[in-house]
């Protein structure tokens, strides 16, 4: 899975959009009566107080304390960059905030201090410790970060954790224990060169060395050689404490005979003729960014029996942080731990290992386009393996009960880890699974309105994202000029741009609709025009001869009217079974709702189509479907005409026999609450339903839209389902990322 390109515009636009920054504050109690603000502020609030005033602990109880992380900087060292200061350091760490949330669902807070005194740094900290549950330092430079984690450890009963350190170090680790256990080798036995004296190297050594390195085969290098016993040049107490006795002077004095090399240094530190110098079945992790210190391919090269590690992703065995930090700060917060210490940090890089040496989930293989199975190609778990979340915390969490660093241990350890699996949001998981089968179709998909800014960035993304070909209709000119003004210039090489005017396919494409539209009112004029001049229709005609894979349109026209010039190539009607499902997505919870598009009135027997066609788009997002056939009465009350139809629909599913599960009629309150729903005990539905089958268009719409208007919901769609070829139609208030759903939707054949 190679890197996708993107420009400085794509990262400015990405931070901008459509708030800056990334991420907010909401509210988690209500806040809309005035009992509610009794309760959250004053006078309710008090309670609480006192109750963590005579007993501390309940702080646990009482506030977000045991659920919330300070990612904390001064910007002394910011990835690759250097020392940008603390305002420049802010998106890094909002970053980083971010990513704790989206893996693990710790809530983390990102704060910027403008200091470089150690003294400062540590009492700024300190005194913010009440509020948190932990302490996440980053981008701090060496030697200041061994110095402000060593004091604040000593000082703070929470979790720190100097991520840049030990990070990389536990994921190292991981990996070092399957590379070891390939090539049949012992860590007390190899021999081990570090290059690269700084925070990460040295967590890396002291880590390995906790798991049973010997301190005699472990040698560590600079910029100035290897640190070896007597020397005094650029030497520190924490180089020092791993000088080795040997004669090695150079890293390649250091590399013959080395069973491992690890590299957290700079690209090109290491030759091929220092690989060659290598023991047999040689572990390479040349793990600086963005380069590595040598490639993958010129270290297999000259030693095949190489198992080599990077820090990129596309290359095989990547080590990220990702999958360390996260499920480490999750597992000790769940304990209320005082601290993360080597033996939870041993834990996780053990339970990665373990995880790795398992059968792989297939949407993770999908997002390689291959399967993946552990051997030298694939050492250490990828990032989004869902497996992750409820593997690692509960391994993290015995260790650190296990050394007594926890205030509150877990009894049920087995209720724990289910409850790990139903935390994070299932609509994550559902559009990263669309996304992992895009990139395995690689599908060509074609964008009809090539002159909008949003679709031209929509079909860039696509392309760049590694999900398949984009097409664009439009004039080339016209395209090219709007890159320019995006900032895109460099994708007018990249982007292929389609018209009737380049393509030799316009004779048959007329000669097609001439026969679809000729008994229609239509003469040979009108068919060249709607081919030769309508973006719609002719993008349709593509499609329709298997020049593309897919279609997305309808950013810049009404849907009513974009399904109109579809139905000129295609037959999208009521009466051809196609209809429109819109997925709403909203506080971890996904519900189908149609028909949003096609049928403005429908019948029972209509509602029975909706009602399979919901079901079958459910199925293809990974869902049980589960239909509710809505309206404002339940079950035969109160009795209404408008109802009938909804009532009777259910009994044409039960004379087709279809396989999934239906009820109504029904409120929306019965359907979707499960609590509402006890009170109807002989429902069929075995949970809450998630496909919504409404009366008519204009509720389906209504509803879909205020859902996203008044409560911030998600909306994909509508889907356009039942017709020949995977066809999408936008809102004309898409945003890009909507487009890209879209796109992503029709590559998966979604419908």
């Amino acid at each position: 899975m190679k890197n996708s390109k993107m420009t400085r515009e794509d990262a400015l636009a990405f931070h901008l959009n459509p708030t800056p920054g990334k991420w907010e504050v909401r509210a988690t109690v209500p806040m809309t009566t005035q009992r509610d603000l009794s309760l959250a502020y004053s006078p309710g609030v008090a309670v609480p107080c006192e109750e963590i005033e005579e007993k501390p602990s309940t702080a646990y109880d009482y506030t977000n304390k045991g659920n919330l992380v300070a990612v904390i900087s001064n910007g002394t060292a910011v990835l690759g960059l250097g020392n940008l200061g603390a305002l420049a350091s802010k998106p890094v760490m909002e970053g980083k905030s971010v990513l704790f949330k989206r893996f693990a669902d710790v809530n983390s807070i990102d704060v910027e201090l403008d200091t470089e005194d150690v003294d400062a740094f540590c009492n700024a900290v300190k005194l913010m410790g009440p509020t948190f549950g932990g302490i996440n330092l980053e981008d701090i430079k060496a030697p200041e970060c061994f110095m402000i984690e060593q004091r604040l450890k000593e000082e703070m009963d929470i979790p720190v954790f100097h991520d840049d350190q030990h990070g990389t170090a536990v994921i190292c680790a991981a990996g070092l224990i399957n590379a070891l256990h390939l090539s049949g080798k012992k860590i007390e036995d190899v021999k081990i060169v570090l290059n690269g004296a700084g925070a990460a190297g040295i967590a890396c050594l002291e880590l390995l060395k906790a798991m049973g390195a010997k301190h005699n085969n472990c040698i560590m290098c600079d910029t100035k050689g290897v640190i070896y016993q007597g020397r005094t040049e650029g030497m520190n107490q924490w180089k020092s404490a791993h000088a080795a006795s040997t004669e090695a002077r150079s890293l390649d004095d250091a590399m013959k005979g080395a069973d491992v090399f690890l590299g957290v240094s700079a690209k090109g530190a290491v030759t091929q003729e220092m690989v060659s110098n290598m023991a047999p079945n040689p572990v390479i992790f040349a793990m600086a960014n963005p380069d590595p210190e040598i490639t993958p391919e010129d270290a297999q090269a000259v030693r095949e029996d190489a198992i080599v590690a990077t820090g990129r992703s596309d290359y095989p065995n990547q080590v990220n942080n990702v999958l360390g930090f996260p499920y480490l700060f999750r597992g000790a917060l769940d304990i209320h731990a005082r601290a993360i210490n080597d033996e939870m940090k041993i834990a996780c890089a053990h339970a990665l290992a373990n995880l790795a040496r398992e059968d792989v989930p297939d949407e993770v293989a999908m997002a390689y386009g291959t399967k993946l199975s552990f051997g030298r190609d694939y050492i250490i778990p990828t990032p989004f393996d869902p497996r992750l979340i409820h593997r690692i915390p509960p391994a993290v969490a015995k260790a650190g009960m296990d050394t007594s660093v926890a205030r509150r241990p877990i009894v049920d350890m087995e209720g724990y880890e289910l409850s790990l699996k139903s935390r994070m949001d299932p609509t994550a998981s559902i559009l990263r699974n669309l996304n992992t089968r895009a990139r395995s179709a690689q599908s060509t998909v074609v964008f009809a309105e090539g002159d909008d800014p949003r679709v031209i960035r929509a079909a860039v993304l696509y392309q760049r994202s590694g999900l398949g070909k984009a097409l664009l209709v439009g004039r080339e000119g016209d395209v090219a000029a709007k890159l320019t003004d995006l900032g895109l210039a460099d994708a007018i090489q990249e982007i292929e741009v389609v018209n009737a005017a380049n393509t030799e396919h316009l004779e048959d494409y007329k000669s097609f609709l001439y026969e679809r539209l000729q008994r229609k009112g239509f003469d040979a004029a009108d068919v060249h025009r709607l081919a030769a001049r309508d973006r719609h229709v002719f993008a349709s005609l593509m499609l329709a001869h298997g020049h593309a894979d897919g279609m997305v349109t309808g950013a810049t026209r009404k849907s009513a009217h974009v399904l109109e010039l579809i139905n000129h190539v295609f037959d999208a009607t009521p009466q051809s079974g196609a209809v429109g499902v819109s997925a709403v997505l909203h506080n971890g919870r996904i519900v189908l709702v149609s028909d949003t598009l096609v049928h403005e009135w429908p019948d029972e027997k209509d509602l029975a189509d909706i009602a399979e066609r919901g079901a079958s788009v459910a199925r293809n997002l990974g869902l049980e479907p589960r239909v509710a056939f809505l309206s404002f009465s339940t079950f035969g009350y109160p009795v209404s005409e408008r109802a009938e139809k909804m009532n009777l629909a259910p009994n044409i599913l039960d004379e087709r026999n279809v396989d999934f599960e239906y009820e109504g009629e029904m409120t929306v309150d019965v359907a979707l609450n499960a609590a509402a729903m006890e009170q109807y005990p002989f429902s069929r539905l075995s949970g809450p339903a998630n496909v919504l089958v409404v009366p008519a268009r204009h509720s389906a719409s209504i509803s879909v839209k205020l859902m996203q208007e008044m409560a911030g919901a998600t909306v994909i769609g509508p889907i356009l389902s039942g017709i020949d070829k995977p066809v999408q139609i936008c809102s004309t208030v898409s945003t890009v990322n909507d487009i890209m759903n879209m796109a992503v939707l029709a590559a998966c054949r979604v419908g």
